[in-house]
């Protein structure tokens, strides 16, 4: 599949990555994908982020080794961590004479038709302006009723939402194997997939750490969300040189699920 043709991208960065497995915001890393983001939005692509790490920050700013059960502590890390990251990825694209939005959503923002068709033309009239939205579930005030859950599936739904041609999500593995690789050393790596495949599902693993609230079970069940608009997803390693640029140049990296 050729990925030059896609037009509207979203990439989904998770905490390990944002965080450097929570040893605080990686200030390089992130300057590297808003290098390549530049790039792409040179190229005629549009590029929406949906990005971890707030929880993540802030427990790091607040100095807690071990992420809280009780809503209102992450809530309160959420809030505090808020802060550092949009000033990162502020200040990281703006060396490219970049303006970035923050975005912060709730289940309840896309599941209510009036809300949900104004975050649509929101993030369309930024797109159309150059601005770079980042957007982050809004955990200081997110209860489980309306809660997304995990970040794979905010990034699947804007997907759904702006009408995205690609979704890729950036983790801290290769793409998609065929069994946990730090587990299984025979485990392979699956250059194509198709989304929405059960089999696929039984394949994922869980979590890869406390920092991460999902794992690669919840890219697979975004990369089924994303294909009901005809969205292709690809999973990649974030810590691959240049990776989305690569992608998009037409390098097969990590593992691509379409619909066929």
């Amino acid at each position: 599949m050729d990925l030059k043709q896609k037009k509207r991208i979203v990439v989904k960065v998770g905490s390990s990555l944002v965080t450097n497995n929570g040893e605080g915001l990686d200030h390089a890393a992130i300057a590297l994908w808003a290098e390549q983001i530049a790039t792409l939005l040179q190229a005629g692509h549009e590029v929406l982020m949906v990005s971890s790490g707030a929880i993540a920050e802030g427990m790091q700013r607040l100095g807690w080794a071990k992420r809280p059960q009780d809503i209102h502590q992450l809530q309160a890390a959420a809030a505090v961590g808020q802060m550092g990251l949009v000033q990162v990825y502020e200040s990281c694209f703006a060396r490219f004479n970049l303006r970035s939005a923050q975005i912060l959503l709730t289940n309840a923002d896309l599941a209510h038709p009036e809300r949900n068709a104004n975050a649509k033309v929101t993030l369309d009239t930024l797109l159309k302006l150059g601005v770079v939205p980042i957007i982050n579930e809004n955990d200081t005030v997110v209860t489980d009723e309306i809660k997304f859950g995990d970040n794979d599936s905010l990034a699947a739904l804007v997907t759904n939402l702006v009408h995205a041609d690609l979704l890729v999500i950036l983790t801290d593995q290769g793409g998609l194997f065929t069994a946990d690789p730090r587990q299984n050393p025979d485990a392979t790596l699956l250059a194509t997939a198709t989304a929405g495949d059960p089999a696929l599902e039984k394949m994922a693993g869980g979590a890869a750490s406390e920092l991460s609230k999902g794992g690669m079970l919840t890219k697979v069940l975004a990369a089924k969300i994303a294909v009901q608009t005809g969205a292709s997803t690809v999973i990649a390693s974030g810590h691959e040189p240049k990776v989305l640029t690569r992608l998009l140049n037409g390098e097969s990296i990590g593992t691509l699920l379409s619909s066929q």
